[in-house]
């Protein structure tokens, strides 16, 4: 697959090695080394693509890389490749939101968030080559120093650090059905699944459902995990939003807060906020004196007044 759009949600940009397993690359020295449980998931046979909404088609490893399209799912075994049939812009806005949302906080928060927004997911076989790969709608790293993604094709499950939280928008499909089997036998740790309010799926199931990984197992639950205090029903809403509402910028405001007392930060380790914060201090200071010089002024005068000539 070529190489995929990288959104970024950061203050810093901070200097990263590249990744040395390739999509299509040959055996890496390091062949082989993966994460306690980190199977292959089910076979090809227990994961339900439906094709109403999957093309199923035929993809070789040495064409894979340089496939021009999103493969939502590719098995070196079987050769088989399957991509989404209809994509639509209102599939596409969450991650952007997502993105969005995380600079937001990670502003309040002080330090950087990165996502990776379509990220390839790569499981290596035995021979380092990838035995299985994905597409995630959005990858979130709360610490861009440990991803080691830069110039990389993709995140290879025990070479390069987990994302943090892990986003795929349902708008017509349903990840239950195959996908979210591959996050939980991967070993991800957080996963979201959204399904917006411009789906055409019925309206009791447009929602935002917390996945997260205990013992082995995926867990619904009703907040994240990785960003403090954020609540699903919540996430939901702020993917959704024409415009961002006084309500969601409280919310987001008080988990950056949240993740910056986690790790002794805040607002004042952001650049631009920094020298905002500064600005504003320096000017009430500067009132505080104007209005203390006035008090002293109108105190002098009132003094005279009593004394008289």
């Amino acid at each position: 697959m070529r190489q995929r759009h990288v959104a970024t949600a950061e203050t810093v940009v901070q200097p990263q090695t590249p990744s040395s397993v390739r999509l299509g690359a040959p055996p890496h020295p390091t062949a082989g080394r993966k994460r306690p449980g980190a199977a292959s998931g089910p076979s090809l046979a227990g994961l339900e693509f439906d094709d109403a909404r999957y093309r199923r088609f035929r993809l070789g490893p040495d064409e894979i890389a340089d496939h021009d399209g999103r493969v939502e799912f590719w098995d070196r075994a079987t050769k088989t490749a399957f991509e989404v049939r209809e994509v639509s812009p209102h599939h596409e806005r969450p991650a952007q939101m997502l993105s969005a949302l995380a600079e937001l906080i990670a502003a309040v928060r002080g330090k950087p968030i990165r996502c990776f927004g379509t990220m390839d997911l790569a499981l290596p076989g035995e021979d380092g080559r990838p035995l299985r790969t994905m597409q995630a709608d959005q990858s979130l790293y709360l610490h861009p120093e440990r991803c080691n993604l830069v110039g990389a094709s993709a995140m290879v499950v025990g070479e390069n650090h987990y994302p943090d939280v892990v986003l795929e928008v349902d708008r017509t499909t349903d990840v239950r059905r195959h996908k979210l089997k591959l996050y939980e036998a991967w070993g991800f740790p957080e996963l979201w699944v959204e399904v917006p309010e411009q789906s055409p799926r019925p309206r009791a199931e447009r929602r935002t459902t917390i996945y997260v990984l205990q013992e082995g197992a995926f867990r619904i639950v009703p907040k994240s995990r990785a960003f403090p205090g954020w609540r699903a029903a919540d996430i939901h809403v702020a993917l959704n939003e024409r415009q961002l509402s006084n309500r969601t910028a409280a919310i987001l405001e008080c988990v950056g807060t949240a993740l910056g007392e986690r790790e002794g930060s805040g607002p004042d380790d952001h650049p631009l906020l920094r020298s905002q914060r500064q600005r504003v201090r320096e000017e009430e200071r500067a009132h505080t004196e104007a209005a203390q010089r006035r008090i002293a002024e109108l105190e002098e005068q009132l003094r005279q007044l009593r004394e008289g000539p």
